[in-house]
């Protein structure tokens, strides 16, 4: 009989520290899923690898992926046209958004920001050979900008004194093709964009969209929906990689040697 109970208990015993074990694993190896919105159509800071398997890559992906790990979540990412990325916070769809975005007023209005993680200026894209050279010659042209972005609100800036037959478009790289053909005579975008272009395109050429004896400079930041927590925690990550280098490192990566 004491055998028999000896046995049942040892048995019970052996199941509770399975369960633990199989707890304690699966509490170790999962992580929180963090879900970042995105518009990958926007080099180098996001875009489509089609090389590569079609990864989203590029600077805004290597530093969420870096910010998530030290927070310990896995990163998800969500990639749609830039003019939904606010609606997308708003309606919970994505906990955080890292697109080239520029932090204005108007936006502070719907969304948190993080501390500027880069700064870039506004740019005119061009075809070479164009007699396009500055921004007074955009008078009449067709003049491509994308949906919802700090270069659309340029660009109707300027053209209440410079008119011009401006485009909003969804997606960037169809912005370029249509030029190429000749169907846009410009594009308004940011510089870091625009180099990575130019540099591997000698058909195009760009220069600094200049208003009112002012280059246009863009503060790039996180966005975050109203309170969020993330945000002072996003925050601490990227002062800790300016001290550390690792900022620099992927701005090397992604911008200097694109």
């Amino acid at each position: 009989m004491m055998k028999k109970v000896g046995f049942i208990m040892m048995a019970l015993l052996l199941v509770v520290l399975s369960a633990c074990s199989s707890s304690g694993s699966s509490d170790s190896s999962k992580k929180k899923t963090i879900v970042m919105g995105t518009s990958a159509d926007y080099p180098p800071f996001e875009n489509v690898d089609t090389k590569n398997g079609n990864k989203i890559v590029g600077f805004d992906l290597d530093l969420a992926k870096y910010v998530a790990d030290k927070l310990g979540y896995k990163l998800e990412v969500q990639n749609q046209d830039f003019n939904g990325l606010i609606a997308a916070l708003n309606s919970k769809k994505v906990d955080f958004v890292m697109a080239g975005m520029v932090d204005t007023p108007k936006r502070r209005q719907q969304v948190d920001f993080s501390k500027t993680y880069y700064q870039s200026y506004q740019v005119v894209l061009t075809r070479a050979g164009t007699n396009i050279k500055t921004m007074n010659d955009l008078k009449g042209k067709k003049v491509g900008v994308q949906l919802g972005t700090t270069q659309e609100t340029l660009a109707k800036k300027v053209n209440k004194t410079i008119p011009m037959k401006i485009q909003s478009w969804d997606k960037l790289n169809e912005m370029v093709e249509a030029m190429r053909t000749k169907k846009l005579d410009a594009i308004i975008t940011v510089d870091t964009v625009a180099y990575g272009y130019t540099s591997k395109d000698k058909k195009l050429e760009q220069f600094k969209a200049v208003v009112d004896g002012k280059t246009q400079y863009d503060p790039i930041s996180a966005a975050f929906p109203k309170d969020s927590k993330l945000t002072a925690k996003f925050n601490k990550v990227f002062k800790e990689m300016e001290k550390n280098g690792k900022k620099d490192e992927l701005v090397k990566k992604w911008i200097v040697n694109q």
